[in-house]
């Protein structure tokens, strides 16, 4: 798969700058910088910060764990985790420019010392082997057109007993997605799977499944309400698109209309590794 398409697709520059712009110009300038005045803008999903709640449900992180986010983005549901379970993350991204933003608003919120960003791929990890007690990654396997490899490199990262969470647009049976897409323009670097396929994937990695769900319709009921405002209204005044640019509109609609049309399906998926 090509990393240069994807790390160009997301690559932004003045991120923390924007964001703080952004967040001063509607909460007032004394706006605290904190996971949860932050959470409107760095959750990288159409729910937002709910999606990175229902996660942490099927994850429950417990205060000494150490968990690794596979593609953090700017360390939204990072900084999010270790805020709300006392926990330690370790997220890896693939855009240096998120890296680099994570890492400055991982400062202001005073979390730089249970937060650390690292730079690299969901392909070769830099973390050690069984260094993570639970893992998770949200909307980032549409870009992984080895799926395969990416799990046998969770499952390499984590310890023994150690449990993966996945949340991630899938394939629908209605043909291809309307593109664009909020992580991809074209069809090029959009490797979409039906639950069925990463079923497959997960046990071959090794890994024992304890829950696996399609959770198209409940998902495609809940954002029915944003697709509208969106289609309407246009964009909020903070949201993903204070980071992603003004094309998140057509990107977020397409992504609603093809989910709510069967061409996309939403997964969501347990494992742990054995112990």
């Amino acid at each position: 798969m090509d990393f240069g398409a994807v790390r160009e697709h997301y690559t932004t520059e003045d991120v923390v700058s924007r964001i703080l712009a952004a967040l001063r110009s509607v909460n007032g300038p004394g706006v605290p910088i904190l996971p949860d005045t932050l959470a409107p803008i760095d959750h990288f999903h159409g729910k937002g910060v709910i999606a990175t709640e229902e996660l942490a449900a099927m994850l429950q992180p417990q205060a000494n764990d150490h968990l690794l986010d596979i593609g953090c983005g700017i360390g939204g549901p990072a900084r999010w985790m270790a805020a709300k379970f006392g926990c330690r993350v370790t997220g890896v991204d693939l855009t240096e420019s998120f890296c680099a933003a994570a890492r400055e608003l991982n400062s202001l919120t005073g979390l730089a010392d249970r937060v650390n960003i690292l730079h690299g791929s969901a392909l070769a990890l830099p973390v050690p082997d069984a260094g993570f007690d639970r893992a998770y990654s949200q909307a980032v396997l549409m870009n992984i057109s080895d799926k395969l490899g990416f799990l046998r490199e969770a499952l390499r990262a984590l310890r023994p007993g150690g449990l993966l969470a996945l949340s991630f647009v899938g394939a629908g049976p209605a043909g291809e997605p309307y593109y664009p897409l909020p992580w991809a323009v074209t069809a090029a670097t959009s490797f979409l799977v039906t639950p069925d396929e990463i079923r497959a994937d997960l046990l071959t990695a090794g890994f024992q499944i304890v829950t696996l769900r399609d959770t198209s319709e409940e998902v495609a009921a809940a954002l029915a309400p944003v697709l509208r405002q969106l289609e309407t209204d246009g964009l909020p005044p903070l949201g993903e698109h204070v980071v992603t640019g003004e094309n998140a509109k057509e990107w977020r609609i397409n992504s609603m209309r093809s989910l709510r049309d069967r061409h996309t399906s939403m997964i969501e998926a347990l494992a742990h590794k054995p112990a």
